[in-house]
């Protein structure tokens, strides 16, 4: 198969399926992931396909580009790629936070409606499942952006050595949805 035809699958499989795992689609095409990794590239340059801890994501409708602003979708403020955090809802639709703080907030208030949630790891600057991932809230470390501050992290151990030089406290997703809602109730 081309790379062109590829692409061309890639497309087909992930409007179908909406998330899909590398190690699948390399599978299915009788390619190494690396050559899947190159074939996506071009994907999530037209924003298309968004990258997932080991696998992809469809990131707008029918895979046109996203008609996302520079904005957040909670508090208007800025995005910045390093904190963003997306939500994916049921027909396609996509949510845009511009840090975990706005994210779980809107997370909590969408719940029923919510198919899919991203965001970045702090340190590796991966992309995670936001369900699966560690929270640190209160940390001394200033990353300009909503507070309570929250960032996210992929594993409990590196969430747990952040606070060990930074501060803060780690919870998991469901905590977290609790607790900055209740902070915000409060103030």
């Amino acid at each position: 198969m081309l790379p062109l035809e590829r692409k061309q699958k890639i497309e087909e499989l992930i409007i179908e399926r909406k998330t899909i795992k590398i190690s699948q689609l390399s599978e299915e095409m009788g390619v190494s992931e690396m050559t899947i990794h190159r074939d996506i590239k071009p994907l999530i340059a037209e924003g298309m396909i968004t990258k997932t801890f080991g696998g992809i994501t469809l990131a707008a409708e029918q895979g046109k580009k996203s008609e996302e602003t520079d904005t957040c979708d909670f508090c208007a403020g800025e995005l910045t790629e390093r904190l963003i955090y997306r939500i994916f809802l049921k027909g396609n639709k996509t949510m845009t936070a511009c840090c975990a703080h706005c994210g779980v907030l809107k997370h909590r208030e969408l719940k029923s409606d919510v198919t899919q949630a991203i965001c970045r790891d702090f340190l590796l600057q991966t992309t995670i499942s936001a369900n699966q991932a560690w929270y640190v809230i209160d940390s001394s470390l200033p990353v300009g952006c909503c507070k309570p501050q929250v960032l996210t992290f992929e594993a409990e151990e590196y969430a747990n050595r952040f606070v060990t030089g930074f501060g803060g406290k780690v919870y998991r997703f469901e905590d977290t949805l609790d607790i900055i809602y209740e902070r915000m109730q409060q103030s």
